[in-house]
């Protein structure tokens, strides 16, 4: 799959722009971590939330039943050509890439694609995190939590590159730390925060608030 038309490499994003979007990518220990951040996502949040984890490909997925019960926001598994509602909350089905494309208006629209295996996945968390950059640019918090193999790497380096925000879990405080210290090995700028630090910092995000990461502590 084609690889985003980068530009050159922004300055990390630490404060004063608004999120539109959030892109989180997890595998092995996934479903544990995102019990806790997606919870902490606020009534009056304006940033939608789309989440690329790793599934068995041959299996329906329950993560948007499982996720509703835990969610004040509308939490749902993405259809093709579905455009991107604003605080809405979207898991990758199984067996597709889930992408970020723009619609026939010119707004983020998402997209469903089965091309190839990424890092031997399909959903892969770097094909949704270097779209959403492509569209989202600075106005995009992407990040990383626990998983057992490297993909999601050079899709959090696409985050940045565009000017956007990164975010990844502590090694140390993840169940399979290979997919966090693969991206912080990538993007040695990203900050790198326990998952409640995480929840944290998404709690802040209402009615379209920029979000600050410049205090928050490794």
């Amino acid at each position: 799959m084609a690889r985003a038309n980068m530009p050159k490499a922004a300055a990390p994003s630490q404060r004063g722009t608004p999120i539109d979007a959030i892109v989180i990518g997890a595998s092995a220990g996934g479903i544990e971590a995102l019990s806790t951040l997606l919870p902490a996502l606020p009534a009056r949040l304006h940033a939608a939330v789309i989440i690329v984890l790793h599934l068995p490909r041959e299996r329906p997925s329950l993560l948007a039943e499982i996720f509703k019960a835990k969610c004040v926001r509308p939490v749902s598994e993405a259809q093709d050509k579905e455009p991107v509602a604003p605080g809405a909350v979207y898991f990758a089905p199984p067996d597709y890439h889930l992408l970020i494309d723009k619609g026939l208006q010119g707004a983020p629209q998402l997209a469903l694609s089965a091309d190839e295996l990424v890092n031997f996945s399909r959903p892969a968390i770097d094909v949704l995190f270097e779209s959403a950059a492509d569209i989202y640019r600075e106005r995009l918090l992407g990040i990383i939590l626990t998983g057992a193999n490297q993909d999601g790497a050079i899709g959090l380096r696409a985050v940045q590159t565009f000017g956007g925000m990164a975010l990844v879990q502590r090694p140390a405080d993840a169940p399979a730390p290979l997919m966090p210290e693969s991206a912080i090995k990538l993007c040695p700028t990203a900050r790198v925060l326990t998952l409640e630090q995480i929840a944290g910092l998404l709690r802040t995000l209402e009615d379209g608030n920029a979000m600050d990461i410049s205090h928050a502590t490794d």
